[in-house]
């Protein structure tokens, strides 16, 4: 059965509330669902809890959301280059729960693959591990970490077929593939749709299994900054 739809509003609004959990693909700019981020924002729901590696630039993907005073917590490895993010951080209008990276990449695979929590030595003896639960395994203390389970994930590929086989395109496979599994409902956004059979078993990243609904990506690749230094020329 088809997961496409052309459409893609139609089928992300009616599942959209306030105060539910997103989790979003993406690594500050590189693979971020800009146009499923749109869909959010102009669906107007507040109070979200975003898990993303980070929130981007101002005025760009998640950007938006926070120009719109739509999120209200936010679990992610880094705050990045947006300077709004910093502010509403800093003044209390977002609440922030720094993860390491690795361990936000593995709580929503957990999540995913059914497993309630994991052992981890990363973040012990640091802030990270205030209020959790700790066990000693071989003579070395682990940090227990919980698994991530979204209500919705929203996820850009660059192939897609109509099954919701997915294939991600270098860097931009980031955090996406995580992303995916650990949604109760998963869209995503495709910068090709292909029909069923043309991906080949090898070149499938994300299976379908876990994509919901599927549709075209309207919005631009982009990247955070352009750094260029001049040629060397022969008197160089």
């Amino acid at each position: 059965m088809s997961k496409y739809t052309d459409t893609l509003a139609d089928v992300l609004v009616p599942q959209l509330r306030d105060g539910m959990t997103l989790a979003v693909g993406g690594f500050g700019l590189c693979g971020i669902p800009g146009t499923l981020i749109d869909i959010v924002r102009d669906a107007g729901v507040r109070d979200l809890t975003v898990v993303s590696n980070n929130l981007g630039i101002d005025g760009v993907g998640l950007g938006r959301l926070l120009e719109k005073g739509q999120i209200s917590r936010v679990l992610a490895s880094y705050i990045g280059e947006n300077k709004l993010f910093m502010e509403q951080y800093l003044s209390g209008a977002v609440e922030v729960e720094l993860v390491p990276q690795g361990t936000l990449a593995e709580r929503m695979h957990a999540g995913g693959a059914g497993i309630a929590a994991f052992y981890t030595r990363t973040g012990v003896g640091t802030e990270v591990a205030e209020g959790k639960p700790t066990a000693e395994f071989d003579g070395e203390t682990y940090l227990q970490e919980r698994a991530i389970v979204a209500d919705v994930s929203l996820v850009r590929a660059h192939t897609a077929d109509v099954d919701g086989n997915l294939r991600y395109r270098l860097a931009a496979r980031n955090f996406n593939p995580v992303v995916a599994q650990c949604g109760r409902l998963t869209f995503v956004e495709a910068e090709h749709i292909v029909a069923r059979g043309d991906l080949g078993p090898d070149d499938i990243h994300t299976p379908g299994v876990y994509v919901h609904h599927l549709g075209d990506a309207t919005t631009p690749t982009q990247i955070e900054s352009l750094v260029t230094r001049p040629r060397p020329t022969q008197e160089d």
